[in-house]
């Protein structure tokens, strides 16, 4: 059995917000608060998007009259998992039942190794299947 750490991304919507930080502030509070206190041990961060002009990142965040749109990120690491996908399909399902209607996306699947374990750390990229 293999151990993973999954990175999914989620489509926040925030209403009645006048700015970005505003936006990212109650994004991540609303999302810690449906996922406390089971899931504490899931990590929530604002994704970044890269410029397509300049290629610069920034923060997923786009207002637009007092509603933003706030990219989140949600990190969880999968012990015993048989596959990446199996640790894909029990991420999304831990994390989902708490975050009903919001799109959850798989970003990265990472291999790693617990202290103690034997071998090398592996990675392995959502799009190398």
């Amino acid at each position: 059995m293999k151990n993973f750490h999954v990175v999914l991304e989620a489509a926040w919507l925030v209403r009645d917000v006048k700015t970005t930080d505003d936006a990212i502030g109650v994004a991540i509070s609303e999302a810690g608060k449906r996922l406390n206190p089971k899931l504490d041990f899931v990590e929530v961060d604002v994704g970044t998007t890269s410029c397509p002009a300049c290629c610069e990142p920034f923060s997923s965040v786009f207002i637009a009259a007092n509603t933003a749109l706030v990219g989140l990120i949600f990190e969880m690491k999968v012990f015993d998992a048989e596959s990446a996908e199996h640790a894909e399909r029990i991420t999304k399902s831990v994390i989902g039942k708490s975050l009903r209607d919001i799109p959850l996306t798989v970003v990265e699947v990472t291999e790693f190794e617990r202290l103690g374990d034997k071998g090398d750390k592996k990675q392995k990229n959502k799009g190398d299947k």
